[in-house]
């Protein structure tokens, strides 16, 4: 009399389609996060560049002033603590986001600051996700600009024509003299622009 054999080859094979169709699964998860994570970085670094770029030229403007006023002591103490009225710089942040592939939503200038919004020109792209070809990245950032020197009036009896020193935050002092434009404090000496935490 013969025995029938039953091998279990057979039943293996759709536990292991079962395991391949999962492991690509999550692969195309994996993916589909992978391209909104880099979606959203690029919208970040957008976001950074052009609320620092704002933040930059409004500091340059107030160096240019501070230059212009050199003959006005009186006048130094607002702009150097950015007590002025500056036209304000969100064209700056227009064009870095439009470098960084994306457009600004929302540029608020405070006091001494920036706050933008961006949101990225191309869209997450196709997935397993449903409706992530019509999604876009969005980020934000502020910058701050941070005053580092103050007027130092001159020394008591020191002539009328003396102009007062600069004192800054990294130690240095700073003799102004209006012969000498090469020597003037850099804008990155007078302001530091930095994105906030």
């Amino acid at each position: 009399m013969r025995r029938c054999r039953y091998g279990d080859a057979g039943q293996a094979f759709p536990i292991y389609i079962t395991v391949v169709g999962g492991l690509l699964l999550l692969a195309f998860a994996y993916l589909a996060v992978g391209q909104a994570a880099a979606k959203r970085n690029d919208a970040q670094t957008a976001a950074d560049a052009a609320a620092l770029a704002a933040a930059q030229d409004t500091r340059d403007q107030f160096v240019d002033l501070w230059v212009e006023k050199l003959h006005d002591p009186t006048a130094w103490q607002a702009i150097l603590h950015g007590d002025v009225g500056t036209p304000t710089s969100c064209t700056r942040a227009y064009e870095l986001a439009a470098q960084n592939d994306a457009s600004v939503e929302l540029c608020e200038p405070g006091p001494l600051s920036y706050e933008v919004e961006v949101k990225t020109n191309d869209s997450v792209g196709r997935s397993i996700v449903p409706h992530t070809e019509d999604q876009h990245a969005k980020a934000s950032a502020k910058a701050v600009i941070e005053p580092l020197c103050a007027v130092q009036p001159p020394a008591e009896g020191a002539k009328d024509d003396v102009l007062p020193q600069l004192s800054c935050k990294d130690g240095r002092d700073w003799d102004i003299d209006l012969d000498d434009p090469a020597g003037l404090p850099e804008p990155q000496d007078l302001f530091d622009v930095h994105l906030a935490e």
